[in-house]
């Protein structure tokens, strides 16, 4: 796990000592183990290294070919990098280093893009090619790691941070009205958007080629949505699905767990991350423990997930910490927080407070059960929705229907007052804009508020819920319950809980792996995806261990990753909400 940055085409001018220099300060965090440049002619490649693979020097990046011709920088982890590198082996390829990096540079030299299918992990990676003089840069299917590209005449920049980007004194800070308005309605911002115009993401499961100073279009190799919309078409007899699952998911624990330190775990008192204990207890994981942030707010309380994390512990014989964050604390962090913060999002504190306690631990590389609810159907929303669609189809054809339903929105909006239970009727219609009513924080109108009326007249022209989401997931399948999790993983988890998890763990150098969120694993479970529905608390993941979950596991009422933000902020000298307070700090410190 890293961060880099690159520059192809004019990139001496664009991307000179000093703006270089900038640029990886700003990302030590990401990599506290390396610094690494090279400069040619047309090309600037700058990295900071995590070491976690092969912890050696020679595995430093940039890393260059043994053939010479390819040079990567390269930030993630490639999990099935020793099969790929025995067959690489058998076919005479020869290896200086036991890193993933090395194999991608051999595999991208015998195959080209073509190789992106074969790599199983998180990756965003940039190749330049001495010989053609161009550059190759993708990015996995998931997104689960970032990364921005921004154009200049004649020169592309790439890095894995949008700070990085701006460091460099050559990108505009002009706002983008479309992502902004993104973040005041979703609370993050969503891709290809970033807060400023010039900055924009790499698409997910997308690769480009970058020739004569020039972003070619972006192609994309792995689209998650083709999962779910074709999951129907080839769905499996229920009596298979718990068997396959569990399968299934013991190979993609094991696959997170490839690594030369130590892998912890951050526990809650929930399904997904109990279950991969289990499963990571079973794959072979020594010493394993597993962190747990506790506040003295909870104490006492449902909220408070450290008795029962100390349970689930017990459990599986692991070893466990709790790490109590109190008010003053938050205070005093608070400002490193929002600097860390690389795109505004209204959470992602709960992500950073775990990982400042597992790198207390001594621990650089840790699982998450994020994902579980967007696969496993975990959320309320996978029953309401279908529901809510169910009800409102019925109710076309009674008379006076639609006129009730604008007059409950209406005193909704007023009861809660928030105005976008005003658009009920317009949002009602498909799934798509019943997710957007439930996800959304406001309504549209707001944002001349939120964002001045010259911003929010170009954001929200003619806007439509629907478009906005299909924006970001493409079209979704009939079945509503499919539909919620394809738009939940390319929309919500994809822009905020991955990128929150990118920020937040790397500002304490911990790599964070997500098994839930893998697509060689979506893929496997295809056929499986139509069946999920018939299995209730997401059983799946809770049987899925040997020694599966205790049943007061899987009945104890969802708490989700809570932090209590507002009290703490209640008293605060000079205190707004949290999403203001966290974007005027933003534009202060980007």
């Amino acid at each position: 796990m890293c961060g880099f940055i690159a520059a192809f085409g004019n990139a001496q001018q664009v991307l000179g000592s000093s703006a270089l220099c900038r640029a990886l300060e700003r990302m030590r965090r990401r990599g506290p183990d390396d610094e690494g440049t090279r400069q040619g002619e047309g090309v600037v490649l700058g990295h900071r290294r995590l070491a976690i693979l092969d912890l050696d020097p020679r595995a430093a990046q940039p890393m260059q070919s043994l053939c010479g011709r390819y040079v990567i920088v390269f930030n993630g982890e490639i999990y099935n990098f020793r099969t790929l590198r025995r067959d690489l082996e058998s076919r005479g390829v020869v290896f200086r280093t036991t890193s993933d990096t090395e194999v991608i540079l051999a595999l991208f030299a015998a195959e080209g893009e073509a190789m992106l299918a074969k790599l199983h992990g998180m990756f965003a990676l940039a190749i330049w090619d001495c010989v053609a003089r161009r550059a190759f840069i993708a990015r996995d299917p998931y997104g689960i790691k970032p990364l921005y590209v921004t154009e200049a005449p004649d020169t592309v920049m790439v890095a894995s941070q949008v700070k990085a980007l701006l460091a460099t004194g050559g990108v505009s800070r002009d706002p983008d009205p479309r992502g902004q308005a993104g973040f005041w309605m979703l609370g993050s911002v969503p891709e290809p958007h970033t807060w400023f115009r010039d900055i924009r993401t790499l698409p997910a499961g997308h690769w480009a080629w970058i020739e004569n100073g020039r972003l070619g279009p972006a192609r994309c190799w792995h689209d998650i949505g083709d999962v779910w919309r074709g999951a129907a078409q080839r769905a499996a007899a229920v009596e298979d699905v718990a068997q396959r699952v569990q399968a299934a998911l013991r190979e993609s624990v094991a696959r997170h767990l490839v690594a030369d330190v130590p892998v912890g775990v951050f526990l809650s008192g929930g399904i997904d991350s109990g279950a991969l204990v289990g499963l990571m207890v079973e794959a072979g994981a020594r010493e394993l423990e597993g962190v747990t942030i506790a506040y003295d707010e909870f104490a006492g309380r449902h909220e408070d997930e450290a008795p029962v994390a100390a349970g689930l512990a017990a459990h599986y014989g692991i070893r466990h910490s709790v790490r109590r964050v109190t008010r003053d604390e938050f205070l005093t962090d608070l400002p490193r927080i929002l600097d860390a913060m690389d795109q505004p999002s209204i959470d992602g504190v709960n992500t950073w407070y775990a990982s400042k306690a597992a790198a207390e631990r001594g621990l650089k590389a840790v699982v998450s059960g994020v994902g579980g609810d967007e696969l496993f159907q975990g959320y309320s929303s996978f029953r309401t929705l279908p529901r809510l669609l169910s009800l409102r189809c019925r109710l076309r054809s009674v008379p006076g229907a639609t006129s009730l339903m604008a007059a409950v929105g209406r005193v909704q909006a007023r009861r809660s007052g928030n105005r976008r239970w005003r658009h009920l009727v317009e949002w009602s219609g498909n799934i798509e804009g019943l997710w957007w009513l439930r996800r959304s924080v406001c309504a549209p109108e707001d944002l001349v508020e939120l964002m001045g009326p010259e911003l929010a007249r170009a954001a929200i022209a003619a806007f439509d819920a629907t478009v906005w989401v299909r924006e970001m997931a493409g079209p979704v399948p009939e079945d509503p319950k499919l539909a919620i999790a394809q738009i939940e993983s390319m929309a919500y988890l994809r822009n905020q809980l991955l990128r929150d998890s990118d920020w937040a763990s790397m500002d304490h150098s911990v790599e964070l792996r997500t098994p839930l969120v893998d697509a060689y694993l979506l893929g496997q479970v295809r056929a499986l995806l139509p069946q999920f529905a018939k299995f209730h608390n997401k059983t799946l993941l809770a049987n899925s261990p040997g020694r599966a979950l205790p049943s007061g596991i899987i009945k104890r009422t969802k708490t989700g990753f809570g932090i209590p933000i507002g009290r703490w902020l209640q008293d605060h000298p000079g205190s707004r909400s949290w999403p203001k307070e966290l974007v005027a700090a933003y534009e202060a410190s980007a």
